[in-house]
């Protein structure tokens, strides 16, 4: 049972708000004092608080991802997955990715105490709206900072996907190659179908990634990221 003093205190504490400017420690103290709400970021000092979501343009996109990257760490050792979870970048960055692959050990982050995710995993990947989203804009500013070695962005209106590899501080978008695919340089096979995710065949996405399970570079990656030597990958 909440005590008065508790319930007091957190009738007194403001609420977030769009555009808001706080420091993280603020964010969370507001953001813990709102238990309903799904989902806040604080990019660069400002607060985003999203709005509810679609299932055409969100909801069944992010399921997609979902499906294609469960399919990989079932068939990965020492790769983590996680959905909508907080990661701690910096002093002035919170984010709530819509997912995150992150190598486990000797990878670029860490699990706090207070289980979030500290330090920038290795891919990141967001469902955006269109290029106007703030997901191309602040967010690519902020993981390229903080060195995310790859972000991918699905602009479900612009039926789009772009992809991002870190190279000398600077994003670089990754083509598909003849056969239509990208493939990750991070996480060695990590391929996507790009025009048969943006048509939604989820049958031919998984059945791509399949092909990139097999190769012997996927093999040799298991064995290097299940064990704890650092990912000669970046």
């Amino acid at each position: 049972m909440i005590s008065a003093d508790t319930t007091a205190e957190l009738l007194t504490i403001p609420p977030l708000e769009n555009g808001d400017k706080l420091s993280r420690h603020e964010f969370e103290r507001r953001y813990h004092a709102m238990p309903n709400l799904k989902k806040a970021e604080l990019i660069e000092g400002v607060v985003y608080v999203a709005s509810p979501l679609r299932i055409k343009s969100h909801g069944e996109p992010h399921a997609y991802i979902m499906a294609w990257l469960g399919v990989y760490i079932a068939a990965t050792l020492g790769v983590g997955l996680a959905d909508n979870t907080t990661v701690l970048l910096d002093a002035d960055n919170e984010v709530q990715p819509d997912a995150i692959l992150r190598i486990e050990q000797a990878g670029q982050s860490r699990i706090s105490e207070n289980d979030y995710v500290e330090s920038a995993p290795e891919l990141i990947v967001e469902i955006a709206a269109s290029s106007a989203s703030y997901d191309l804009h602040e967010k690519l500013k902020v993981y390229r900072r903080n060195q995310v070695q790859e972000y991918l962005v699905w602009r479900v209106y612009d039926r789009q996907f772009d992809w991002f590899r870190l190279q000398e501080g600077e994003y670089i978008q990754l083509e598909a190659n003849t056969d239509d695919i990208v493939c990750s340089q991070v996480f060695p096979g990590l391929w996507l179908a790009k025009s048969a995710l943006l048509s939604r065949d989820l049958a031919k996405v998984l059945a791509i990634l399949q092909q990139g399970l097999s190769t012997p570079e996927h093999q040799e990656f298991v064995q290097l990221s299940s064990s704890s030597n650092p990912n000669p990958f970046y």
